[in-house]
């Protein structure tokens, strides 16, 4: 087996990283009674550790091959560190990103000299156009993370961990991707220190090497959620799923609001900003640390990155007071008579409310969507058995996907005047004509009775739309949906639709 220790020992990557700081979090530790350190690999150069992997593969290569350049396949970090590293080894490369990528990653990545391509709607798509590539042009293949150069150069980051912190970790968190990331540091620290526990965090939706280590073999999602792009890998590498395999001591994983109320929480410490797979560790330790118990232990995550477009940030804010367990969202029925709203603010007592929709349906009943400022998660269930001990029927919408990307967005209500109404929730990549790409797949029978969107800054639109399809149709929508390759949820049946939409 690779000897990643003497790889990691004799990596290069200090020409263009720097040793990044390790910060003492005084608010995290406080609130969760542990010593909390964080890594800050958002600080380095092109704000992500990939530019250590990518530098140590491409410093390693022939003079030959550095000639006749490099290729990557990336719409993130892994672009700019290739990038970065070409310009400082005076060699070309050429970055294949997908056609949605925003324009902000593309200007970054041309900035450091580097030849962009567009090619794909997705990263696989990229990922084979940049192989076909390779192979005609005979150019070197800087893979992400499934390399052992690259693999070596993240893991100079447990190195300088174990160097700065004076005292034994107990715990270090990693955020978790294809795993370049968490096998290059396991490696490292395990052969040094193995008392240290390595712990992985992956977003709920994205959880490819949980699965692969629970599974003993690597497995691939058929798809993955893309909140956390950076880390959005249908399957981990080869190298990488042994490393974790024989170092990896546990994983965890995080819901959307649990990385948003993240980010919040390092920005009260450090005033920086991660992207959502920057602060995954953050997440994971959060989770972990409550989940067992922690008390009066050493933790160090590692914040990957900071990459994050500005328009991203409304989401972000939005979802974090969720993520943290400060504000919960009913589906509240009242009877449309006098003194019902008074009632029902008069439950809530002393509570702030953040969030209050109503619209008039009928004589008899009305639907409130309303969001409440709580102390922590465990009054959710408290609180609903309150108002319907006050004669509200009421349905907790908190973890409801839809509601919370959606729902609490629209405007209108109810209609009267159609059947066979169907709703979806899809995934558009943000390209122009992909809107018209979804209609020209509808049969000229059906009509769209609802649709909402709502940019949140990021290389896909989340859409919701209501379909009126005849009974006659039925079969036939779902394999269009199928056909059409954009990923989609259907909520017909969710609560949220049905008490407020359909």
């Amino acid at each position: 087996m690779t000897d990643y220790l003497k790889k990691i020992l004799n990596a290069k990557v200090y020409d263009v990283a720097i040793e990044s700081p390790l910060d003492f979090a005084p608010k995290l530790s406080k609130s969760l009674n542990n010593q909390i350190w964080l890594k800050r690999e958002d600080l380095q150069p092109v704000f992500s550790f990939k530019l250590r992997g990518a530098y140590n593969k491409m410093a390693h290569l022939t003079p030959a091959q550095l000639k006749k350049g490099v290729i990557a396949a990336s719409a993130g970090n892994h672009a700019q560190g290739v990038a970065l590293a070409a310009q400082k080894l005076n060699c070309k490369a050429t970055i294949v990103m997908p056609t949605s990528t925003p324009q902000i990653k593309v200007d970054a990545v041309k900035a450091r000299g580097a030849t962009v391509i567009l090619n794909g709607d997705t990263f696989s798509e990229s990922k084979d156009h940049a192989l076909k590539l390779q192979k005609q042009k005979a150019l070197t293949f800087i893979h992400p993370y499934d390399d052992e150069d690259v693999i070596a150069g993240q893991g100079t980051i447990g190195l300088e961990v174990l160097r700065q912190l004076s005292k034994r970790p107990d715990y270090i968190f990693v955020c978790v991707g294809g795993g370049g990331l968490i096998a290059g540091i396991s490696a490292l620290i395990k052969s040094l220190d193995p008392k240290v526990k390595i712990i992985g965090v992956e977003p709920d939706d994205s959880n490819a090497m949980t699965q692969s280590l629970k599974q003993n073999k690597r497995i691939k999602l058929d798809q993955v959620g893309r909140f956390a792009d950076g880390v959005a890998v249908k399957q981990v590498g080869e190298h990488t799923f042994k490393l974790a395999q024989k170092y990896v001591d546990d994983m965890i994983t995080v819901s959307t609001d649990e990385i948003c109320a993240a980010i919040k929480d390092v920005f009260e410490e450090t005033r920086s900003i991660l992207e959502p797979s920057g602060a995954l560790s953050v997440a994971g330790l959060t989770k972990y640390t409550k989940k067992k118990n922690l008390t009066q232990k050493n933790l160090v995550a590692v914040n990957s990155g900071a990459n994050i477009n500005f328009h991203r940030l409304r989401h972000v804010s939005e979802r974090a007071e969720l993520g943290e367990g400060h504000e919960a969202i009913f589906a509240v029925t009242i009877p449309e008579k006098p003194g019902s709203f008074r009632k029902l603010v008069q439950t809530l007592g002393a509570r702030q409310i953040t969030e209050f929709n109503y619209r008039r349906f009928d004589p008899k009943s009305a639907q409130v969507f309303l969001g409440v400022q709580i102390q922590n998660k465990s009054e959710i269930k408290t609180l609903a058995q309150k108002i319907k001990n006050a004669g509200f029927p009421v349905v907790d919408l908190s973890q409801n996907e839809m509601a919370k990307l959606h729902l609490r967005h629209l405007v209108g209500g109810k209609t009267t005047d159609v059947v066979s109404e169907k709703f979806f929730r899809f995934e558009f990549p943000e390209r122009p004509g992909a809107l018209m790409e979804f209609l020209k797949h509808l049969h000229k029978s059906w009509d769209i009775s609802l649709f909402h969107y709502r940019n949140h800054g990021t290389d896909y639109g989340r859409v919701f739309v209501g379909f009126l399809v005849p009974e006659n149709q039925q079969n036939n929508l779902s394999k269009v949906l199928k056909d059409l390759g954009y990923t989609y949820e259907d909520e017909t049946q969710n609560p949220a639709v049905t008490l407020f939409l359909s």
